[in-house]
């Protein structure tokens, strides 16, 4: 209703929320969300394993919103002054929220460019169960100057996030935790002055919900009905909020003439783990969203700028229609980037879902 500071939202008559929640609510399967609340707000709700824990309360923030996205500012991260938050997610949860019953599979692909650097990206797609969850967990790492930093989140990043302890109640929290330890501890003891990667991570919980955070300009996008949603936000120094961040740290954005605009004059994005040079300039914040994954959801690609470079999110889509097989897609999708002249490393990784 106009005015009102709730808003009323259908939940799951699975899990996530029990028969004392309904008959409180006056309405069958329907709960009183504050419209302030922050995306872990809304994740305590919808995540929750089992009945009693704490699903019969109204969630209720008083956190800062744009009008896009529902934002999410950390309490503790007290060393990005002036870095406002782009979070959000579009949790669209319905009456008819069960058990998933449609097989989901991923493959991938990946090749070395033609810039005489050696490969430095990396990536994760596996499977895993934890704490009797279905968990998907993919992962693309673009490094830069130097390997180092990309094949450390390979092996550190999701089990430093999955370790947080408030991962099941506060997702967007956990994320932002464990990418700003990770940079600390890559910092101090992984790379010296030179050396970064992006990350784009992904994890898919019991096949309905994904929880996306990035920091660079690797990407993931969402297909849904054929329609292409991008999941992710590109930090690149040239976009006034990115560049506004660089600013407020002391840094300055320039562009030299046939170049990209670069942080500090060096680097090509505002938001990376490692670049000790250029590290009190930039931030490891990622942005993160929540999506809900439904019956219409055909599948999930996540790539580095290899790939986006030279194909937009409608030409990704469009590429690989029809195909059910995510190896293939992937293996498609770089031809193609290849076929447009990508000199980058180029990785990709593809979750498709099958009725």
């Amino acid at each position: 209703m106009k005015g009102s500071d709730f808003v009323r939202v259908k939940l799951p008559d699975s899990e996530f929320i029990s028969s004392l929640q309904r008959r409180k609510s006056g309405d069958s399967g329907i709960v009183k969300i504050k419209r302030t609340s922050t995306p872990d707000d809304v994740a305590s709700v919808l995540l929750k394993e089992r009945e009693g824990h704490g699903a019969d309360k109204e969630v209720d923030s008083t956190r800062k919103r744009d009008e896009d996205d529902v934002e999410n500012k950390d309490s503790d991260d007290d060393d990005d002054n002036g870095d406002e938050d782009e979070d959000g997610g579009d949790v669209e949860v319905s009456d008819a929220e069960k058990k998933q019953e449609r097989r989901v599979s991923h493959g991938f692909h990946l090749v070395e460019g033609k810039m005489k650097h050696g490969m430095e990206d990396y990536l994760v797609a596996e499977n895993r169960k934890m704490d009797g969850h279905d968990l998907g967990l993919y992962a693309i790492f673009d490094g830069h100057s130097g390997r180092k930093v990309a094949e450390y989140l390979q092996s550190h990043l999701f089990e430093n996030i999955l370790s947080e302890p408030d991962f099941w109640r506060k997702p967007v929290t956990a994320f932002k935790k464990a990418y700003k330890s990770t940079n600390n501890y890559i910092l101090e003891n992984v790379v010296g002055a030179r050396g970064g990667s992006t990350a784009v991570t992904a994890i898919l919980i019991d096949q309905k919900y994904l929880v996306v955070a990035n920091v660079g300009d690797s990407r993931a996008v969402l297909i849904r009905k054929g329609k292409v949603k991008q999941i992710t936000v590109d930090h690149e120094p040239q976009k006034k909020e990115e560049k506004e961040v660089v600013e407020s740290k002391g840094g300055f954005v320039i562009k030299m003439p046939g170049n990209v605009p670069r942080v500090d004059g060096q680097l090509a994005m505002t938001r990376a783990f490692g670049d000790a040079k250029v590290k009190d300039h930039i931030t490891v914040k990622p942005s993160v969203t929540i999506e809900k994954i439904d019956n219409d959801t055909n599948c999930i690609i996540l790539a580095s700028d290899g790939l986006w470079k030279v194909i937009s999110n409608e030409e990704v889509a469009k590429s690989i229609k029809g195909i059910e097989d995510g190896k293939k897609a992937a293996e498609e999708l770089i031809n193609e980037a290849l076929a447009k002249k990508s000199r980058d490393d180029i990785s990709c990784v593809v979750v498709m879902f099958h009725s």
